[in-house]
């Protein structure tokens, strides 16, 4: 059976966070979507590939790069509707019933659709970082790819797929879907907070911001990788 909806998630040494990811996914309920997991390994030398078949997703295997890791997995999914997902996103309890009310929507299949950001720390300073995402979303109607991608396969295919960019193959496919055709749904996908304690609270979104004007500018994405 065809399954309506392919899940694909990026990986390169994920296995601990793609472990609860894949966990949140599996919350099947009465009228269930048919959902198949593909994971895209980049070559990790963690566990990653034997957590992936143990929660009985399909594992492909490619060079690392998020953006071409991504291309291989829409290439390769099954289902009519996909759903790119980083690893260390956990998508709320309801996210089941609310992708399953937009794709229900026929004047979706040309539309896209993003969940709502939040961040897995009670620091203040999280919820600043949301404030400034809710902003850009809602200013600039420029998602994240830590917000998931939900698309139509021949839509997806329509616009040319992910690029096989290294970094900010997330902004680039936005921008071809088109700030208008582009849905926040009400559901919340949390994202790992690690890079921003790790980086700084400051630091991390102005790293962003810088990489994003270079990235507008014509910096390669390679270049862009190293500065990240």
């Amino acid at each position: 059976m065809t399954a309506p909806l392919s899940v694909v998630i990026p990986t390169l040494n994920s296995g601990d966070a793609l472990r609860r990811t894949i966990a949140a996914l599996n919350t099947p309920g009465e009228g269930s979507l048919a959902l198949e997991v593909i994971v895209v390994d980049g070559g990790s030398n963690d566990a990653t590939t034997a957590v992936a078949a143990s929660l009985n997703a399909r594992v492909l295997e490619a060079p690392a790069s998020r953006g071409g890791q991504l291309a291989i997995g829409g290439e390769q999914a099954r289902g009519e509707w996909l759903l790119f997902l980083h690893a260390d996103t956990l998508l709320e309890d309801a996210w089941e019933q609310v992708v399953t009310a937009f794709i229900q929507e026929p004047a979706n299949q040309k539309r896209a659709a993003v969940f709502q950001f939040a961040l897995d720390d009670p620091d203040p300073r999280a919820r600043r970082v949301e404030r400034i995402t809710r902003w850009r979303n809602r200013v600039l109607g420029l998602p994240y790819g830590d917000q998931g991608l939900l698309i139509h396969k021949a839509f997806y295919r329509n616009l040319g797929g992910f690029s096989s960019y290294p970094l900010m193959e997330d902004v680039d496919i936005v921008r071809r879907i088109g700030r208008k055709r582009i849905l926040c749904l009400p559901a919340t996908a949390t994202t790992s907070a690690a890079r921003y304690r790790r980086d700084g609270w400051w630091m991390r979104p102005l790293r962003n911001l810088t990489l994003l004007t270079l990235f507008s500018l014509g910096a390669p994405p390679r270049l862009l990788t190293r500065l990240y």
